[in-house]
């Protein structure tokens, strides 16, 4: 896990950066002179603030750090006037599930807000905070945004250098047609259901039941994905309950060390969650254990009820995938399968025209973006290429439509230099070579004609960048005819289970 790819270093330095906000604004309310419980608001502020917030550009990801407070406080406020009315509470907590998801369709900016406003409402359960505690909880947590932004914009501003690729928006669709839309019945089901069953099982920590529900559904869009995810997220907190168990029980809440540990969890969270969801709930759940030492409260027991709450927090989620508005990973794999094959004509117009001398014609952007559709992709067929996945012929198309987008890519990503090169020339051959990966797309996803390319400005025929460019584009060809096998076959698949 550690050794997995990290072009440029970036989550290095994200990380790194994530301890040193968290760092920052746990101080800044210590040396404010408030409370435990409220630096520990602030602490998870600053967390959520720098790992949420992923808008595409540095100007709206400030506007949405400097909106969180908008989605949060009044949430923090609910929460805590509703903590002795238990039904009422439960039915505010499962109606911010409910805004939070559909919030999604807005991008990341919804997307970030929703999982603001869900974790205030988590946090007073998990503190017991109460109504007199709210001006601590609102100091620390506009003091942990404004570090966690100091960081992140002044001392730090990685993005500035290193600008991300454009997210790709959520799959569209109207009504209950829309993602979004069924997910939010789906985890409002799930985590109503996390709460019924949890606090049958616990009175006083049932609420890691419902953030288990609500963790499943992020950043997942099928039933597939959520299921995997779910049990991913059971592995992980079985193994962070067992290392919290030789590590957190045993210092009883000793303050250096359970602050140098949780330094280490915020690190490996933020270093870990983009390739592995169990590495980080293993870090996730370390923490968990450490901040209960520093209030008190830990002891084996509460592990092992730790285990059980994520176990009905699990079910939950799969039951409400499978029952509530399903949404098929067949379904969820073609659209993100067709979004990237569309981006990937896309590019190769914008390098024939880049080629044909259009300077304003840039393949690069597209080609940042393909990769980011393909990560979606990954995560769609995650569920068909599982190890435990019964169904032996789906996966084996599933691997062979990966290794082919990979090949696409790979191309794509060739192409791309080759039409930045300023020396690279153009001729006849390439107008040809793209027209066909055209027409290829369109026998795929049905892509929409991108109009006629612009003739050749000079032959410079069998010039080294004409030559590199029509390599590139036939590989490419090649690449989506053999696509239409494994993905003809999947839709036939489909009907016949349908």
């Amino acid at each position: 896990m550690f050794v997995a790819p990290d072009p440029g270093r970036l989550r290095l330095r994200v990380s790194l950066r994530a301890v040193l906000g968290v760092g920052l604004a746990v101080a800044a309310a210590e040396l404010a002179g408030l409370s435990l419980t409220a630096s520990i608001t602030g602490g998870l502020a600053a967390l959520l603030a720098l790992f949420t917030v992923a808008d595409p550009t540095v100007r709206r990801q400030a506007v949405t750090t400097a909106l969180l407070p908008a989605a949060g406080f009044p949430v923090l406020a609910l929460a805590a006037s509703l903590h002795a009315l238990p039904l009422l509470r439960d039915v505010a907590f499962v109606t911010v599930v409910f805004c939070g998801v559909y919030a999604r369709r807005w991008g990341a900016r919804g997307h970030a807000l929703g999982i603001f406003a869900f974790m205030q409402f988590f946090v007073i359960q998990f503190l017991h905070a109460a109504p007199a505690e709210l001006p601590q909880l609102y100091a620390a947590v506009a003091l942990a945004l404004a570090a966690a932004g100091t960081v992140r914009f002044v001392l730090w501003p990685i993005e500035r250098r290193t600008p991300p690729a454009a997210q790709p928006a959520p799959l569209a669709g109207l009504g209950l047609a829309r993602p979004s839309t069924r997910q939010a019945f789906q985890a409002s089901a799930a985590c109503a259901f996390a709460i019924a069953v949890g606090q049958f099982v616990s009175g006083d920590r049932w609420y890691w039941a419902v953030g288990t529900a609500w963790w499943i559904f992020v950043n997942t869009a099928s039933r597939g994905e959520t299921l995997v995810r779910g049990f991913r997220r059971v592995v992980g907190t079985v193994v962070g309950i067992a290392a919290g168990l030789l590590i957190a029980v045993p210092l009883h809440g000793a303050p250096a060390p359970t602050a140098a540990l949780v330094a280490v969890c915020v690190f490996g969270i933020f270093y870990t969650a983009a390739p592995s969801y169990s590495w980080m709930m293993f870090f996730v759940t370390v923490m968990a254990g450490l901040l209960y030492g520093l209030l008190g409260v830990l002891h084996p027991g509460l592990l092992a009820l730790r285990f059980v709450e994520t176990g009905i927090g699990a079910l939950g989620a799969a039951l409400a995938v499978a029952l509530i508005l399903p949404i098929t990973t067949h379904a969820a794999t073609d659209a993100w399968v067709g979004r990237a094959l569309q981006r990937v004509h896309r590019c190769t117009t914008e390098a024939a025209r880049r080629l044909a001398g259009d300077d304003r014609a840039d393949p690069a952007p597209h080609a940042a973006e393909l990769e980011i559709l393909l990560g979606r992709v990954r995560m769609a067929l995650a569920p068909l290429v599982h190890p435990l996945s019964p169904y032996r012929a789906r996966k084996a198309r599933a691997r062979q439509i990966l290794v082919l987008l990979d090949d696409c890519a790979r191309e794509v990503r060739g192409l791309a230099a080759v039409a930045a090169d300023p020396d690279a020339s153009h001729d006849a051959r390439l107008t040809a070579a793209c027209e066909r990966v055209a027409t290829a797309v369109h026998a795929l996803v049905g892509t929409e004609a991108a109009g006629r390319l612009p003739e050749p400005a000079t032959a410079a025929d069998h010039h080294p960048g004409a030559e590199q460019a029509l390599a590139h584009l036939h590989a490419l060809e090649r690449a989506l005819t053999h696509l239409a096998v494994p993905l003809r076959g999947s839709v036939r698949a489909r009907v016949e289970g349908a």
